[in-house]
């Protein structure tokens, strides 16, 4: 069951397209006319967004059957059937392009998490994702990420404290910035973005359990994991690429965040195929 925000999402999406009309689709094809359509994959991956895809044909019109062959989290090929669409032709063919490109982003960002996640396969770390989403689809990005096998990080600003270089810096150290925040919001998590093997020492004698490597080499990784071991979790963050990932991971970190997954996406090519009932 999708949200009510996705849901509505998916509703702006389709009025963004749709506006005043589809003035092609209404003046070509007969409001009785219905077809049967498949969403086909056309490269291979990890697919996701198909109960967005259904969602954006059903408020269209709810007498659209969608069917997935395939589950979103599911490893496809190319030329693979991913859904089975049958229904009111309008609506099918107006709703095509919103819901392709939800699937299309999704199952993205999805195969490349999973690419990652196998990578640091074997090792303790886990994959995180970032804020580093679209602007209002950070809700899909980051269902796209679970799917591919990754985790969530936070969902804003709100939801937990990730004390960075800019806090510290107005703060005066991160002693001070430890102690502001704490004052503020004593109930929430806080994390601490750490530069060198000194700020690692003082954020663990501040007893913050989080501690954020910023770009730091592999052998100053591998200290700070020795120095935090039981007292904090420790991220690694930074520049973080495929060809990378699994030395990073083997440093011994618990999490590994990667703006990449949504800010670099390369969308999975699905397109729609239509047989017509006239």
């Amino acid at each position: 069951m999708l949200s009510p925000e996705i849901r509505a999402t998916i509703e702006r999406a389709l009025a963004e397209d749709i506006d005043s009309g589809d003035v092609t689709t209404d003046s070509i094809v007969p409001e009785t006319a219905t077809l049967d359509a498949k969403i086909v994959a056309k490269s291979a991956g990890v697919v996701a967004g198909l109960a967005v895809a259904e969602t954006a044909f059903l408020l269209l019109d709810q007498q659209v059957v969608s069917s997935s062959v395939v589950a979103d989290g599911d490893q496809i090929q190319a030329g693979q059937v991913l859904a089975e669409i049958n229904g009111p032709a309008r609506a099918i063919l107006t709703a095509e392009r919103t819901a392709l490109n939800f699937v299309g982003r999704m199952s993205g960002i999805a195969t490349l998490t999973r690419q990652f996640v196998d990578e640091a396969r074997g090792t303790r770390a886990k994959i995180l994702d970032t804020r580093k989403t679209a602007p209002n689809l950070r809700p899909f990005d980051k269902e796209a990420v679970r799917l591919g096998g990754g985790e969530n990080h936070r969902l804003g600003l709100f939801d937990m404290i990730l004390i960075k270089d800019n806090h510290i810096d107005f703060a005066g150290s991160i002693t001070e910035a430890v102690r502001r925040a704490r004052a503020l919001a004593s109930g929430l998590e806080v994390e601490v973005e750490a530069r060198t093997l000194r700020d690692v020492t003082e954020c663990l004698d501040l007893a913050v359990g989080w501690i954020m490597l910023d770009n730091m080499p592999l052998d100053e990784m591998r200290e700070a994991v020795r120095l935090a071991h039981g007292r904090a979790k420790v991220e690694a963050s930074g520049n973080i690429t495929l060809a990378n990932v699994r030395s990073i991971a083997e440093t011994g970190v618990d999490y590994i965040s990667v703006g990449a997954l949504t800010h670099s996406v390369r969308a999975l090519d699905v397109s729609l195929m239509v047989n017509w009932h006239k």
